[in-house]
């Protein structure tokens, strides 16, 4: 599992465990990674997706998993206040959040069906994004990076299925969801809740998910309750993209 130091990682990989399953935790963080992986009685194995020499060597010290999740993902905001939009985004930037986003994905897929190829099944989560399903005018590197993870994903299970393997791949595309991130957007003010209604006004069941709410999702995805889903996108948005503010009411 990538990007599980913290957030929507980390909840997976504590799902995950309380059901049962070895997990291995890995990150680019490398102090948060052992902290979490110590703190949840998990392996850790520091890994920059980016990187495919650290792939190979994560494929040398684990050549064989039953399921991977791709969660390692940036917005491109963190090291950049932007701009992000289609106009003015610099080619560093959308090279940058595409290397992580996208080309880590793309290596954990391909890990993970050299991994499951010899068993002959599995189960491949990539999580996505609402904005790989919409655009993202202000986040065009990112929402671009999202969409393409949808789309990949089912290249890869289709491209499974035709080997005759049981190697499934879904994608996973949470909207707003508490993290450290939301959590340090909205701050900690008298206004807090204000802001945080502000924010998900446009929600339907008006209020954030929970990273809770999103492992619950992978660990179906996981699990051989699912065996007969493959190449299918689950939006995870409180009822966002089932209609618009032009929608007609009652």
């Amino acid at each position: 599992m990538t990007g599980a130091a913290r957030g929507i990682g980390r909840a997976i990989a504590e799902r995950f465990i309380a059901e049962g399953a070895d997990v291995l935790l890995t990150d680019l963080d490398q102090t948060a990674g052992e902290a979490s992986a110590a703190a949840l009685g998990a392996d850790f194995h520091p890994l920059d997706v980016r990187d495919e020499a650290q792939w190979d060597a994560l494929a040398r010290a684990h050549p064989t998993c039953d399921v991977m999740v791709n969660n390692a993902g940036i917005t491109g905001f963190e090291g950049s206040a932007g701009p992000h939009d289609p106009e003015n985004a610099s080619l560093a930037e959308w090279h940058a959040v595409h290397r992580t986003n996208l080309d880590g994905t793309f290596l954990g897929c391909r890990y993970a069906i050299r991994a499951m190829k010899a068993k002959g099944d599995g189960s491949i989560v990539n999580i996505s994004s609402r904005s790989g399903l919409v655009g993202i005018p202000g986040a065009a590197a990112y929402a671009s990076s999202k969409a393409a993870i949808r789309n990949h994903s089912k290249s890869v299970a289709l491209y499974c299925a035709s080997k005759g393997w049981r190697i499934r791949c879904n994608s996973v595309h949470p909207a707003a969801v508490m993290t450290d991130m939301w959590d340090e957007l909205v701050g900690h003010g008298p206004d807090r809740e204000q802001r945080l209604a502000s924010m998900v006004a446009d929600t339907p069941l008006k209020r954030f998910g929970t990273v809770e709410e999103v492992a619950a999702m992978v660990a179906y995805l996981a699990a051989d309750e699912s065996a007969y889903v493959t190449g299918s996108e689950f939006t995870i948005d409180g009822g966002l993209l089932a209609g618009s503010a032009a929608s007609p009411g009652d």
